[in-house]
Formats: C-alpha cells, structure tokens, sequence
C-alpha cells in the first residue's frame, strides 16, 4: 500500500502537507493524557476533575472496565499514541525529500491501520461509558475525539494510490480489533460480577486496607479460607510463607512472627485461625452490602 506525491511544482493540498504535524501533536497530547492517568494509577493519587467518589471519572478509572489483565488501559494507550507519533514523524527525519515519500508511503498506511484499531477500542470505550456505566468521563472523552481526529487527518492527509485496498485493510483490522474487543470485554464482565458479590467486595476493601493473610500452599485450613471467597479467592492479599511454595516471602512471615496458617493481619492487629467473610468484614471496618 503507498502514497503518491503529484509533481513538486504542484502545491499540495494544506492537509496532506500539516497532517504528519498535526498528528504528531495530536498523538503526543494523548499521550500525555494517558500518561497521567498512568502515573496516578501506579502511585496511587488522586485525579484532576475526579473528586467525586464513585462517579464520573473515579467510577470509571476504578472499574474492573479500566484494565486488561490488570494492566490499566491508559498504559496500552501511552504506547498506541507514541506508537502514531512516532509514525506521523518519521519521515521528516529524511533530508531528501524522495527519501521521505518513500518512508511516508509506507508510515502512512501503518498509521492508518494503527489509528483504525484504537478508533474501533474508543468506540468501545464510549459504549462502555454510555450504556455499562452510564456515567460521563471527560479524560475518556478527550482521548475519543483525539483519535477521531487522527483518524481523519490520517484518511484525508495522505494521496492514497489503491483506496480499495486501503478500504480492504481498515475492514480486516476493523474485524481483528472488534474481536479481540469481545474477549477483552466478556473477561471483564466476570471480573465485575465477581467484584459486585459480597466476598468480591469485601477482598477489595481488603486490599485497600493493606490487609494480608498468611499462609502456606499445604494448609488444608488455607484452602477452606480460600474457597470462601469463590471466584474472588485470587485477589486474596496472600503472603506463602512457605519456601516451596509460590512466590514465598518466608522473611516477612519470620518478622510478623507467624506460627499458624491462616493467621490475617487486619488493622494492625494478628488473628490466627480460619475466619468466616461476616468476621473479616468486622474486623476490617469493612462497610458494604453483604448480599
């Protein structure tokens, strides 16, 4: 697939000379966008405009629907933005202008199917927004129309030689995008059905209060323990302690001093023994329905 360039001595349309800048700008303000929300997810601040709890743009940014195998989705769109810039730019890195035609031909089409795919997750995004959540988010917003724009410019800003051929790659990695959008879509839909239970709840609420739980993968108690939780067992904030277990953090366990599995550490305080959902809520101050 390849851009054509009419004769030099013919002026270009002001689109197709602007757009690789006009992109790259664009692109480099989401990922600015994304970036922030990425830090703030990472350290655990708060959000500029998100200062009502449980809506808006907390709601959404605290969702099961705000990541993707618990990787939060303003990382995936730091790199798809950089991902654009980086393309909408590289040609004007060649001094001889034959040089960057060339480059430009084969960028443009790589930005083309790029921009399409995060086209088609945003689109997504706002389904979420308007019809899941039912709640405005002005960062997710502000990303659409980024990508909307970038889309466009990418479309109109080039002199595309086959547009059939164009037309035919869009629908494929429209289809492609589409797809793996429904996976990543029913993989969240359980994450949220199992976060909206009682035990699902309450393992968050247990996380939030860095609480622990300490055991060892041989503990038929432990097991019990788990179990308990269902579906939400694999959030558990669990330290092995064991050395032949997974991931074993044998010298905390030596240094809060546990001797029997489970022993929680809720609060400050060291309960040992198997405890019920209704026990933990109490002792973690925990506040929610318990349906």
């Amino acid at each position: 697939m390849s851009t054509v360039r009419t004769s030099r001595s013919r002026q270009e349309p002001w689109l197709v000379r602007w757009s690789p800048i006009l992109v790259t700008v664009l692109a480099l303000f989401g990922a600015g966008l994304t970036g922030y929300l990425t830090v703030s997810h990472y350290l655990g601040g708060g959000v500029a405009l998100c200062e009502a709890k449980g809506e808006g743009c907390d709601l959404v940014l605290s969702s099961e629907y705000a990541k993707v195998f618990g990787v939060p989705l303003p990382l995936f769109g730091v790199v798809g933005y950089l991902t654009l810039a980086g393309l909408a730019i590289a040609p004007k890195f060649f001094p001889d202008s034959k040089q960057q035609d060339r480059v430009r031909s084969t960028t443009a089409f790589l930005q083309f199917m790029v921009s399409t795919a995060t086209l088609v997750f945003s689109a997504y995004l706002m389904y979420l927004l308007a019809f899941v959540l039912k709640t405005p988010c002005l960062y997710c917003i502000s990303s659409a129309v980024t990508v909307t724009a970038i889309w466009i410019m990418t479309v109109w800003g080039n002199r595309w030689s086959d547009i059939g051929q164009l037309v035919f790659a869009g629908f494929i990695v429209g289809i492609i995008t589409t797809t793996g959008t429904l996976v990543i879509y029913g993989i969240q839909s359980q994450l949220v059905a199992v976060n909206n239970s009682f035990a699902g709840r309450l393992v968050v609420h247990l996380q939030r209060t860095n609480s622990k739980m300490y055991g060892a993968f041989w503990c038929p108690h432990c097991r019990e323990q788990k179990a308990l939780f269902g579906d939400a067992a694999k959030q558990i904030p669990y330290v092995e302690c064991d050395p032949r277990g997974e991931n074993p953090q044998v010298e905390l366990c030596r240094q809060k001093q546990i001797t029997g599995y489970p022993t929680w550490e809720i609060n400050g305080q060291m309960v040992s023994g198997l405890q019920t959902l209704d026990q933990l809520a109490d002792l973690s101050g925990y506040q929610g329905a318990r349906d």
